[in-house]
């Protein structure tokens, strides 16, 4: 790993989400339990009378679909740089289209992977500048960044072993070697380092029902 991939990056250069919204992001490797953890969500803030979008990078408009496709299950090699690019235009349209509006609308946007998951798995996972790779998320979304971003923190191995017990075929960035999987959450771990204020690192090992409790109370301190 290159010192460039790990480094802190540098300060954000716009502000949460803010508005009469609120923009929620789950974070962490594959197997991490982001995807029940964001239903749990929605399904508390529904019953709190809130309204929600739930959605998830890439693959949340039909544009993300098609680039989910390339990305995840394209058999060929896709150069590192490239698919930072295709990510980071799939995220400048979905941002436009269907975050923003949401926000502007007063609904809460629960979204599975943002623009840290580029940066840990481009950045820190393909060995590329993470600065440069957040910056470029940044330029795409017009700096949005979220109101709160839960990070489920898990070992790689620990991972694989859930992926394992699902018996699903691995995607690309599933089917990395386990050295990958450790650049990526040491990623994670950087960047929620450097921004204590918006993560809330979670120790993925931990209950779904405690899990869930501690998302909720972060969101509720938020929505006031």
């Amino acid at each position: 790993m290159t010192p460039d991939s790990t480094r802190p990056p540098r300060a954000p250069r716009a502000a949460t989400a803010g508005g009469p919204g609120l923009f929620v992001t789950f974070e962490g490797g594959d197997g991490a339990g982001k995807t029940t953890q964001a239903a749990l969500l929605e399904e508390w803030l529904r019953e709190s009378g809130r309204e929600v979008v739930r959605t998830r990078e890439p693959g949340g408009t039909e544009v993300g679909v098609l680039v989910r496709d390339i990305v995840l299950h394209h058999r060929g090699h896709i150069a590192p740089r490239a698919e930072a690019l295709l990510y980071a235009a799939d995220r400048a349209h979905h941002v436009e289209t269907v975050v923003r509006p949401a926000i502007a609308r007063g609904e809460v946007v629960i979204q599975d992977r943002y623009l840290d998951s580029s940066v840990a798995y481009q950045g820190a996972g393909r060995v590329l500048d993470s600065d440069d790779i957040r910056e470029l998320s940044l330029w795409a979304t017009g700096g949005l960044l979220p109101d709160l971003t839960v990070l489920l923190d898990l070992d790689p191995a620990a991972a694989r072993t859930r992926l394992d017990a699902d018996a699903k075929p691995f995607d690309r960035l599933e089917a990395e070697k386990e050295e990958f999987h450790a650049r990526v959450r040491a990623g994670f771990l950087t960047l929620a380092a450097a921004e204590p204020e918006r993560f809330l690192v979670l120790d993925a090992r931990q209950p779904v029902p405690l899990l869930a409790a501690r998302v909720r109370e972060a969101a509720a301190t938020l929505i006031g």
